[in-house]
């Protein structure tokens, strides 16, 4: 239940964006202004300054890095192969396929912390430094095929994909900021969470699932229900240990990352059906994590 709770915040932006958005004079046009500024700015310096200041050490966590390749690999498998279904919108799977194997990195470092502490979010992190950067290459993929643009051009120039790259750099480097530009770095990275969250909101049309909800409920399952389960697998055979698991675990059972709206909405895909499915994963993630979790638990 508190780990359910956890997640309260994140639903409560969203629905606070969408009241704004509808109900005040801050209507579209301004939140199509904040969208940029999370996509260009925001999210790129929260996702840098998060892997420059996060002890990776890759080599003492092969196995751990092992499983949530795998398990994203999984994820990425699947949803791709969701476009060969009869009937589906080439649109709108280009849109949605990333909801399938993206995952909110600030809820995973949140609950990673209170379920392993500072161990905790050091595994977390590295999960998170090696998944952005795989899940983001796989979710620009099939919006670059369907929208006619350039491939390579769009994995160079998307802001998530270089910062993520650029941290990584700047960690292995121990690059190291003087106290005031890693105070700015930090205060501008925080504010990427509440404006991200709540341009979801804004971005919400009540009936944008409508277009195709057999395709989201495919999405949401890969994402809630066949990726855990796959990661409890991978953690079996490659005999992690239990606190090890744990994070795994609950690393695959997060709700989808807020930013794949505005990913979408930024490269010409459907963004109001992307609204849809990352408040839908949010709601689920909020009863998906405690039962998988429970599951792991009840595992000999």
């Amino acid at each position: 239940m508190s780990n359910a709770l956890l997640l309260l915040p994140d639903f409560l932006l969203i629905v606070c964006g969408f009241c704004i958005c509808r109900y005040t004079a801050l209507d579209r046009p301004v939140w199509e202004a904040a969208e940029r500024l999370v996509y260009y700015v925001l999210f790129p310096v929260l996702l840098f300054n998060s892997i420059v200041r996060s002890p990776l050490q890759p080599a003492q966590t092969l196995s751990l890095a092992a499983c949530g390749v795998g398990m994203l690999g999984v994820g990425i498998a699947l949803s791709y192969a969701l476009r060969r279904w009869p009937g589906v919108d080439a649109r709108l799977h280009a849109s949605g396929a990333q909801t399938a194997f993206r995952f909110n990195s600030f809820i995973a470092l949140a609950l990673a912390e209170r379920l392993g502490g500072q161990q905790g979010v050091a595994w977390m992190a590295l999960l998170i430094a090696l998944g952005v950067p795989l899940c983001n290459v796989a979710a620009v993929w099939p919006l670059a095929r369907h929208g006619g643009h350039s491939y390579a051009r769009e994995i160079v120039r998307n802001p998530l994909i270089v910062s993520t790259v650029a941290g990584l750099l700047a960690n292995l480097a121990g690059l190291q900021f003087p106290e005031a530009v890693a105070t700015t770095l930090q205060r501008i990275g925080v504010a990427a969470l509440p404006v991200g969250l709540m341009a979801v909101g804004a971005g919400l049309r009540v009936a944008g699932l409508r277009a195709a909800p057999g395709l989201a409920a495919a999405f949401l399952s890969i994402r809630h229900a066949v990726l855990p389960a796959v990661a409890i697998g991978l953690t079996a055979v490659l005999a992690l240990p239990l606190a090890q698991r744990d994070i795994v675990v609950l690393f695959a059972a997060m709700p989808t990352a807020s930013s794949a709206y505005v990913l979408a909405a930024r490269m010409g895909g459907d963004g109001a059906y992307v609204a849809g499915l990352v408040t839908l994963s949010t709601l689920l993630g909020m009863l998906s994590i405690p039962i998988w979790l429970a599951v792991l638990a009840a595992l000999p």
